[in-house]
């Protein structure tokens, strides 16, 4: 999901720089209202997992690449406002560092994969899991909640990266009648992201998902209890 340069008008990539500035600002916030200092090494942890998990990209037709991201499974272990920083700290390092999405699109791909995609993830999550404590992170709803939360939170993200993409033929068209950024429509965005991620990114991100949410229950219980 990760937009290179040149496929974002500037009205785009800037509206959701914007966005995200605010955004960053109150997650710092309850960040250090709610992250313990104990948890802080997990912070760091967190982000090098979902850098380390966007790194296996595919590329797939409409102008970005398709991959898990760890998100939904970053907030179930350090809380949602923690996961967005997380994530976006990876995000920044693959930008700044691999050239893995665009400079001026990383606010559009820390608005899709670090904000959208961590907080429906999230929502989805504590909705199906239900009470939070120990007795809670070792039941059944606990591994359906982390498996159709990150489901269901890297589609939204698909969905979102569809389109901007998708847009911005009718947004941006030159005097030839040209796009001036990404060619491609709607019409081809959104089925050519959504299938591969509704079909094969989505079932990944719940499986490693899940069987994280087992090796750590099984092995540290005590990451869970706290935040499920």
């Amino acid at each position: 999901m990760h937009i290179p340069d040149g496929y974002l008008g500037p009205v785009t990539y800037g509206g959701l720089w914007a966005a995200m500035a605010p955004v960053w600002l109150y997650a710092s916030r309850q960040m250090r209202k709610t992250l313990q200092a104990v948890q802080v090494p997990l912070l760091a942890l967190s982000a090098a997992f979902s850098f380390v998990v966007m790194m296996f990209n595919v590329p797939i037709p409409g102008g970005t690449t398709g991959h898990a991201t760890g998100a939904t499974l970053v907030a179930i272990l350090i809380g949602p406002w923690a996961a967005v920083i997380a994530v976006s700290i990876a995000l920044a390092i693959q930008a700044l560092v691999f050239g893995d999405g665009g400079i001026t699109a990383l606010g559009a791909n820390c608005f899709n994969m670090a904000f959208a995609e961590v907080l429906v993830g999230y929502a989805v999550f504590r909705l199906i899991a239900g009470r939070r404590g120990a007795a809670a992170s070792k039941g059944k709803r606990f591994l359906i909640g982390g498996a159709v939360g990150s489901y269901a939170g890297i589609n939204f993200a698909a969905f979102l990266t569809a389109l901007e993409l998708g847009v911005q033929p009718l947004l941006y068209v030159g005097q030839d009648g040209r796009p001036l950024y990404c060619p491609f429509p709607l019409k081809l965005t959104i089925p050519a992201i959504m299938l591969e991620h509704v079909f094969l990114f989505g079932v990944v991100e719940a499986l490693v998902t899940v069987f994280v949410l087992l090796y750590l229950r099984r092995s540290h219980p005590d990451l869970l209890e706290g935040r499920s």
